[in-house]
């Protein structure tokens, strides 16, 4: 390490926190200015499914549903079963709920597409209500899941890291898994994907990584100080721990990131539009995942320790 240059990531700690503060503000602009994107499971409605031959422009069929005044439609493509038995290309159209929407509506709707898309033998399939409460059922569900792995994480991290303050470490752990929900959130507000399953299936994966991450740099701070002592000051001893474990949390971020975007670039090429919901947010979260565990966590871990010294030198 003699001859590596220790960066200083506690000195440039203001910019790092500004950027996701600024980030998090820009969303929140935008959440309310147009809205945040709900998928079909949580908010209600109706899903049409139609079989077709050749090249669908999607775009056109989104038009022409939205032309016959049912509001915004949802169009995202897929495989579906025949009568025959074998598989063909599929469209699916998502309605919000809405009283208009009767099943009459719903036959002059498919009449009317099937004629104007008859090039494509559109056909349809089958028709689906969506009930809203299993869905709001199913996200509670997750946010419980990820409440209850917080106070584990606390727990652990508090046990294992108690030569470091292990409670504030655990506390400035989570402070940087919420900074990666919230970029991962942003990520569906400003690109107005929808969020669903796959929403919570980032978060979830996000922050198994992200955590570990952490984890190997608060270790490499509790062996330094064990090294060290008091020898080493808290800001150098962060400084030296983030940059001995900084070229091991970019290879391992850089890999899984690396397969999130072959997915992202294959799903595009396909048109699989819900596997792109999931890649894409994903291959940002990991980068979330990786600046948080870096450049935030163990700067807010030094500050809490450098203002507990002040304060106790102060009751002195």
């Amino acid at each position: 390490m003699k001859n590596k240059k220790i960066l200083d990531i506690f000195g440039k700690r203001k910019i790092f926190f500004i950027v996701p503060i600024v980030i998090a503000f820009v969303a929140l602009v935008v959440a309310l200015i147009f809205g945040i994107e709900v998928d079909i499971e949580f908010k209600g409605g109706t899903l049409v499914t139609y079989s077709y031959t050749g090249d669908l422009d999607t775009g056109a069929v989104k038009s022409a549903a939205e032309s016959y005044g049912y509001g915004t439609v949802g169009v995202s493509t897929g495989s579906a079963i025949v009568s025959t038995g074998g598989m063909t290309n599929s469209v699916t159209l998502s309605f919000s709920a809405n009283e208009a929407f009767t099943e009459d509506a719903q036959n002059e709707l498919s009449d009317k597409l099937e004629e104007q898309f008859a090039s494509n033998q559109l056909t349809h399939q089958n028709t689906q209500d969506v009930n809203p409460t299993s869905g709001v059922k199913f996200f509670v569900k997750c946010l419980v899941a990820v409440l209850f792995s917080f106070l584990l994480l606390v727990i652990y991290i508090a046990f294992r890291f108690k030569k470091i303050g292990g409670l504030s470490a655990g506390i400035f752990a989570l402070v940087a898994l919420m900074h990666d929900i919230i970029i991962v959130f942003a990520v569906f507000i400003f690109f107005r994907l929808p969020v669903d399953a796959n929403f919570m299936a980032v978060i979830l994966t996000i922050l198994g990584y992200s955590i570990n991450n952490t984890i190997v740099t608060y270790d490499r701070i509790r062996e330094n100080r064990t090294l060290y002592g008091k020898r080493m000051g808290l800001v150098e001893l962060m400084n030296t721990s983030v940059t001995q474990t900084m070229t091991r949390s970019i290879n391992t971020t850089i890999t899984t990131a690396f397969a999130a975007l072959a997915i992202c670039v294959v799903a595009w090429i396909c048109g699989v539009e819900s596997i792109i919901s999931f890649a894409f947010p994903l291959l940002i979260g990991l980068i979330a995942g990786f600046y948080s565990s870096v450049f935030l966590s163990g700067s807010m871990w030094v500050m809490w320790q450098l203002h507990k010294s002040k304060k106790q030198a102060a009751a002195k």
